[in-house]
């Protein structure tokens, strides 16, 4: 026993050294990053949670909000120009991601798995909307964001949504090994630093162009977005925990899609391997009173960089129909 404690204290001493070494490289990255990619809005005070809020334009209220892994550049990179002169633009980081804050405390624990529901991140989001907004606001969600305009739209005043490649119906098999291990309580803890520290910036470009395939990446669209805030810790955690636990909200949803009775346009490509259109949006358009569906053919999973004047049309669809 004495031999073990002598052969194993040093071990645990360059094991902790290890892990201080990568927390503050950790640390010293994620600095990077928010002195590279700052704030472009107003940082909301609701309920004591901050909210990142960047608002453009005039006209009815547009609420924007972002994918998995993203963050409100997502909308100012070229979609709020094109749109600012009708709407007024606001475009929410979601909560964990970009500089928005958790709706509990609890949800920012490394030793942790739980993440705000789709339900949560409306009802924070709606709020800040209150502070700010102008009426009912017509709710445009990409991604992941599509989601949580959909849990808006079923909770929460709208005049319309418009859902660009959103998953929102039961899908098959899981996510893969890298949303369970991030998304544990151990993979937070230890996983996570080790990927903020670690993953190149040719990485996570890569990894971005992949988003978009079939279709290329606009040019200085990387530049523009930040992506590396989401390789702060916290993000990563946030980001994993919320994809990784949402078939069971979506299951839920599922269930009070028929009381949506505000109109919804769906944009959707036809390539998205992302979100598939057979499994979410040609199902969604069944279970709906009032939605109306537009598929790109070939398009993938970014349909408002790859064809942005069919989203901007269903913009527009949406607020005809609300008027």
């Amino acid at each position: 026993m004495r031999r073990a404690f002598l052969t194993g204290a040093p071990l645990l001493g360059l094991t902790a050294l290890g892990g201080s070494v990568l927390r503050g490289r950790a640390a010293a990255r994620e600095a990077e990053f928010e002195a590279a990619f700052p704030p472009q809005g107003e940082i909301l005070d609701v309920d004591g949670v901050p909210v990142h809020a960047v608002v453009r334009g005039t006209g009815p209220d547009l609420v924007m909000l972002h994918g998995a892994s993203g963050n409100s550049r997502e909308f100012t990179f070229a979609m709020m120009d094109r749109l600012s002169d009708r709407y007024r633009c606001i475009a929410f980081d979601r909560p964990g991601l970009g500089y928005t804050g958790h709706t509990d405390p609890k949800y920012a624990s490394a030793f942790s798995s739980d993440a705000e529901s789709p339900a949560e991140q409306a009802a924070l989001l709606s709020r800040a909307h209150a502070q700010i907004g102008e009426g009912p606001p017509i709710v445009l969600g990409h991604s992941f964001g599509g989601t949580i305009a959909l849990a808006w739209g079923l909770d929460h005043p709208a005049r319309a949504l418009v859902l660009l490649a959103a998953p929102s119906n039961e899908w098959p098999g899981g996510l893969g090994a890298l949303y369970a291990v991030n998304s544990s309580a151990p993979g937070g803890a230890f996983a996570v630093p080790l990927l903020t520290a670690t993953v190149s910036e040719d990485r996570l470009r890569a990894i971005t162009e992949n988003i978009f395939a079939p279709d290329p990446m606009p040019d200085g669209y990387f530049e523009h977005l930040g992506g590396q805030l989401t390789l702060r810790r916290d993000s990563l955690r946030s980001n994993a925990r919320q994809v990784n636990g949402l078939k069971p909200h979506i299951l839920e949803m599922e269930k009070r899609y028929a009381t949506l009775t505000l109109p919804i346009e769906m944009v959707h490509g036809t390539a998205d391997t992302i979100v598939p259109a057979d499994i979410h949006a040609k199902v969604l358009i069944d279970m709906v009173p009032d939605g109306n569906l537009t598929l790109l053919i070939g398009v993938g999973h970014m349909p408002h960089h790859a064809d942005p004047d069919a989203v901007i049309a269903a913009i527009d669809r949406a607020a005809d129909r609300a008027a």
